[in-house]
């Protein structure tokens, strides 16, 4: 199995076109403080959780904080490890819904799939054929 650090940065790259692990300052007290975004795209910051995890609860937080942020829309996806949707994925669904926060679901299996099979779906340069002009 892979870890969420792992599945994020696939989503990141080859769902979103996004960019991983993106840092974003501000001051509390008087002092500086940062965050990470999970996944950041034009517009927006989403921030990645699995499904049987309860510090998966923070996902919500997290990007609606980056949400304020950055100006950019929040959305939390979760990583389906196990085919059932139990009670920490139920409650997170429930609540990004509830405030507005986009929400969506891909498996482990996806992700993976996704990440072995993309040098096969990307468009390929025509090959370069020797003595060739090259205008």
């Amino acid at each position: 199995m892979a870890g969420e650090i792992e599945l994020a940065a696939i989503l990141c790259a080859f769902v979103f076109g996004g960019k991983a692990e993106q840092a974003h300052h501000y001051v509390a007290s008087g002092q500086d403080h940062y965050i990470k975004v999970d996944c950041e795209t034009d517009t927006h910051v989403i921030e990645v959780g699995l499904d049987n995890k309860r510090g998966s609860f923070d996902s919500v937080h997290q990007a609606v904080f980056a949400a304020y942020l950055t100006g950019k829309a929040p959305m939390v996806v979760i990583i389906d490890t196990n085919g059932r949707e139990e009670s920490q994925e139920f409650q997170i669904e429930t609540v990004a819904q509830s405030f507005g926060v986009a929400y969506e679901t891909w498996t482990e299996d996806e992700l993976v799939r996704m990440q072995m099979t993309w040098p096969f779906r990307v468009e390929k340069p025509a090959p370069y054929i020797i003595g060739a002009a090259l205008n």
